[in-house]
């Protein structure tokens, strides 16, 4: 009897091997394709697939393995041939073949053209001159390292999504950079004019220069030919030796036409619902397809999909793609923006809410349908709701418009979390994850294992970590396993003095190589700031990196008001000042048009200072003897006192001279949240000791020391932690204790609520500061000793550095030049703000539905 005939395996061919590409394979392996297919792969780069959409995060220490996502094996694993830098040329769909670079003939069952798009540079003289470069693979990034090494001025031709990145690249390179956009505003296609504004204020205080409204002429070229400036549609011309072109891109669909596949009118291979284009034996996906609603998709989450589509349309299976939701949520130059939905309210009768804070940089836009359906929206500056607000739209939520937009604080309380939203709700756009699917898992990686969810943008990680078990992950965040205590721990030990190198060495396996979040980099910040002198590192917040970390008060030294406004807070150790201070202070505020208002803190704060007032202000504090009182940090706020037995009949030790030693000795401490101190004389307790995070009361043979008081928010009585204890006593059981809770509290957890979160309570603590149960005594002391040793004052550093002081200015490219929009009008003798910074409109109430 005859042997039957083998079978020949059909064969796949997929040119392009970007992030789409990969998603291809990944569901072929996923549906069991792999096993009954042959496929190959031609790639035009010389590496493999790679994270795109974090590709900036080069600059930020990620390198190129650290941004791939292929898996080392996975091409092994599944029987897959991958040929790099070797491109496709030639498609034969009669022969069914396809022709490589190199020469290769590969023949297909199944053709899939995931070719991607390509970057639009202006047809403008100059454009292929030395110097021009486009934004777009690994490869562009490790050209434009090199080349900026040598130059000192950059430009980027486009404010969309990647110009911003780019321009945030080489702003990292050392290059004074300055943003081209030919739109009204920056990233024009995601948000609007408000938004655009508020993103406009923000990054301009970055440092960066934007021209909007106008185009590039001309690229300038040097003698030697390469670029020295550019020529601006408004007769301008600007500096610049290094120009990125990031004026959008265009599907690659030249293989397509070159095989006589049907192509769109203004580009893209034209693609059925299955993702098939007009030869049946073909398919296309991602930036190149020109999608069955008549649209290219350039985002990664519909890219996904029309991978998977034409994956199971192989296999025989049921799905379709038809259009994507383009909502977006991402991270530039350290501004959170988002937009979703119908976020420019093109649809008719559709109404805007909007909440614009200009001095702080939020803007907040939601769009409702007359019946109070959520439709879309758009937020810059804040966007951490973006993550309930997305899966919502298309419903009534369950509060109203106003409360979706306004602060905490600012209206009534919203009720809104990941509780309230349909368990069909999408999560994960990039890969389609509905809530109940994400509920069903019990941990972080769990969920990125069996669903995918949280491993495309990101911007789902937060409400991911919402809808799972309080108790599945202790870590400080989705950057860090571990607590803020245990990060303290390995920057001690390990002396690490970077937060690139903790988060490289020591972060999640999805965080590393990344820009980390908002509440990783403060805590670190914080964490080397009171550990700088024992690591040899600069205690300087605003050096380098360092600066990066800082929450907002931080970035001027000085706590931002209302409108925009700084104020300015000398220390007054103790309560104690002389007349001559008391005048300096006056004729200060005289001056400079402060409002004056003595604290509960006892001490002066100056309220109504702008940024670039404030060195001035500081330079005649400093001359007169003033040092930073650091109202601004999470650090040692004040020591009260009474007068003590030097005024008063009642009272049995100098409390102002042991409130003055204490101030000085702990002034600059940063610690995880604001530290409050007090002495009081005598049991009367005018300084009210008792309520603050150490108290001191005089004894008639020393002094007693109460810890954990919290006189705020949610009053603590402090407890007694030791009683009668002479100066020298008194001191080392503080040094021994405000150490201890640094060491071990959590981020932003005041000593009260950190006493009685920690095991065994006082009695734990009196065991290891009094009795030094744990044998740490000695080394609490010894930080302590370097804290003291090199303190130096902030603002007395700062003066001293012209690099430091270029930072005190409202605007960049206009350093001299007063914030018109911080005005004040008169009050009791003083000024006061003159705000107008909430404007909630119900567009349609207005006559202004669309």
């Amino acid at each position: 009897m005859a042997a039957a005939t083998p079978t020949p395996t059909p064969a796949i061919v997929l040119i392009g091997h970007g992030m789409v590409g990969q998603r291809y394979l990944e569901a072929l392996a996923e549906l069991g394709a792999t096993a009954t297919h042959r496929i190959t792969v031609l790639c035009e780069e010389p590496r493999p697939a790679y994270d795109r959409v974090h590709l900036t995060s080069y600059f930020s220490g990620s390198t190129p393995e650290d941004l791939s996502m292929t898996p080392a094996s996975f091409m092994a694993e599944h029987g897959i041939t991958l040929h790099l830098d070797d491109p496709a040329e030639t498609v034969d769909r009669d022969a069914r073949t396809v022709t490589s670079r190199s020469g290769r003939v590969i023949p297909y069952d199944v053709l899939v053209l995931a070719t991607g798009s390509y970057p639009f540079v202006p047809p403008v003289p100059g454009k292929d001159a030395p110097g021009c470069f486009v934004y777009r693979t690994i490869e562009d990034l490790l050209a434009i390292e090199e080349y900026a090494k040598t130059r000192t001025t950059g430009a980027v031709v486009g404010g969309g999504l990647l110009g911003l990145e780019a321009a945030g690249a080489l702003q990292g390179l050392g290059l004074t950079t300055r943003i081209v956009e030919f739109a009204p505003r920056l990233m024009p296609v995601q948000v609007d004019e408000g938004g655009g504004a508020a993103l406009l204020r923000t990054i301009e205080n970055m440092g960066l220069t934007v021209h909007t409204g106008v185009g590039t002429q001309e690229v300038v070229t040097g003698e030697d030919g390469s670029v020295s400036g550019m020529k601006l549609s408004d007769g301008s011309t600007v500096p610049a030796d290094l120009v990125v072109f990031s004026a959008g891109v265009r599907p690659r669909d030249q293989l397509a036409r070159a095989s006589g596949l049907a192509v769109g009118e203004r580009g893209g291979i034209a693609v059925d619902a299955r993702c098939r284009t007009s030869d049946p034996h073909v398919y296309a996906i991602g930036e190149c397809a020109l999608a069955a609603d008549g649209r290219v998709y350039g985002l990664v989450a519909p890219g996904y999909e029309m991978a998977e589509t034409a994956a199971e349309d192989l296999l025989g299976r049921e799905k379709e793609f038809t259009g994507a939701d383009l909502s977006t949520k991402l991270k530039l130059l350290g501004v959170d923006v988002a937009s979703f939905g119908d976020a420019h309210g093109a649809t008719e009768g559709s109404l805007d809410v909007v909440y614009s804070d200009s001095r702080s940089g939020v803007y907040k836009k939601v769009v409702v349908s007359a019946e109070g359906v959520l439709l879309g929206g758009v937020l810059v500056g804040d966007a951490d709701s973006y993550g309930l607000l997305r899966p919502l739209t298309g419903s009534v939520p369950p509060v109203t418009p106003e409360q979706l937009v306004l602060p905490a604080g600012a209206g009534a309380p919203v009720a809104l979390g990941p509780a309230s939203l349909p368990d069909s709700a999408v999560i994960c756009s990039c890969h389609n994850v509905t809530k109940n699917v994400i509920a069903a898992c019990s941990t972080l990686p769990e969920v990125k294992k069996c669903t995918k969810a949280g491993t495309g943008c990101g911007s789902c990680l937060k409400v991911i970590g919402q809808l799972l078990p309080a108790a599945a992950d202790k870590g400080l965040c989705g950057c860090f396993p571990f607590t803020r205590a245990e990060l303290y721990e390995i920057v001690r030990t390990l002396r690490v003095t970077s937060y690139e190198q903790l988060l490289d060495s020591h972060g999640r396996e999805s965080a590393r190589g990344g820009e980390g979040c908002e509440v990783c980099k403060p805590a670190f910040g914080s964490v080397i700031a009171s550990l700088a002198a024992t690591l040899g590192a600069s205690g300087y917040v605003l050096d380098r990196e360092q600066a990066a970390l800082q929450d907002t008060n931080d970035h001027f030294l000085a706590n931002l008001q209302r409108n925009g406004s700084y104020s300015v807070v000398p220390r007054i150790p103790g309560g104690e000042i002389t007349p001559d201070k008391l005048i300096v202070i006056g004729e200060v505020a005289r001056d400079f048009g402060l409002y004056t208002k003595i604290t509960g803190g006892q001490r002066i704060d100056l309220f109504g200072a702008s940024v670039d007032q404030l060195p001035r202000i500081w330079a005649r504090l400093v001359d007169a003897g003033f040092e930073s009182g650091h109202a601004y940090g999470k650090a040692l706020r004040t020591v009260k006192s009474c007068v003590g037995q030097t005024w008063c009949r009642y009272g049995v030790q100098d409390s102002v001279r042991m409130a003055i030693d204490l101030e000085l000795r702990y002034r600059g401490l940063r610690a995880p949240h604001k530290l409050k101190s007090a002495v009081s004389g005598c049991a009367r307790e005018c300084a009210e000791a008792q309520s603050k995070d150490f108290g001191v009361i005089a004894t008639a043979s020393g002094w007693n020391l109460y810890v954990g008081g919290n006189g705020g928010a949610t009053p603590r009585h402090a407890d007694l932690l030791a009683q009668d204890l002479s100066d020298a006593e008194l001191v080392r059981l503080i040094d021994r204790f405000l150490m201890f809770y640094i060491r071990t509290a959590d981020r932003l957890e005041r000593t009260s609520t950190w006493l009685e979160r920690l095991e065994g309570g006082l009695d734990h603590l009196r065991d290891v500061v009094v009795h030094d149960s744990l044998g740490l005594c000695a080394e609490l002391e010894s930080l302590m000793a370097d804290h003291v040793a090199h303190y130096r004052d902030e603002w007395a550093e700062t003066l001293e550095d012209p690099e430091r002081l270029r930072r005190f200015v409202s605007f960049v490219n206009a350093p001299g030049a007063p914030d018109p929009t911080v005005k004040f009008v008169p009050e009791r003798d003083q000024v006061k703000p003159d705000l107008a910074i909430l404007t909630l409109e119900p567009v349609g109430s207005l006559g202004g539905t669309r």
